[in-house]
């Protein structure tokens, strides 16, 4: 099923050129947008701050727990095991998890968790960026849905614990 899914994503490419290239873009670029948004929400208010906080946070936690899972498990990616297109080069490390992924719903999670309507626009851009990841053939669909559910849990365990820790302080 997982490759079926993938399939069915991945042989779309190299047919449509303006979708490639969106798709190339928003794999190697939309981290770009997170900075900027983080960066602006920084210098906006308090709440932004914290949002930015939560946000780095998350994205450190959840490249330790990227690190540690590549420690112990290896995933092949998609282009080692099998003869399919790939529209830019690629690592040859673990295909689980992505870390793009990882990235950037940690990082959109944090912002949907104080600012829904942003935060919301940033989900979608996460959801794209797995989509992408798919598209130009590096990670299998179980790949971005891991990835997602664990850089959501860490921004979700994170903000959770700066509440409690505000709390604690306030008292």
């Amino acid at each position: 099923m997982n490759f079926k899914i993938f399939r069915a994503i991945n042989r779309l490419a190299g047919h449509f050129s303006l979708m490639d290239m969106l798709m190339i873009l928003i794999s190697n670029k939309v981290r770009y947008v997170f900075i900027f948004v983080l960066g602006l929400m920084w210098f906006r208010n308090d709440s932004g701050k914290k949002v930015v906080l939560n946000a780095i946070n998350s994205t450190v936690f959840t490249l330790l727990i990227n690190n540690l899972i590549k420690l112990f498990y290896f995933k092949p990616r998609p282009f080692m095991k099998r003869r399919i297109g790939i529209l830019i080069p690629s690592k040859t490390d673990s295909s689980f998890p992505s870390k793009h992924t990882l990235l950037v719903f940690a990082v959109s999670t944090s912002i949907f968790l104080r600012e829904r309507f942003l935060g919301s626009i940033m989900l979608g851009l996460s959801v794209l960026t797995g989509l992408s990841r798919i598209w130009v053939g590096h990670h299998y669909p179980s790949d971005i849905i891991g990835s997602s559910f664990i850089g959501t849990l860490t921004s979700l365990v994170i903000d959770k614990t700066s509440r409690l820790f505000r709390s604690f302080v306030r008292l």
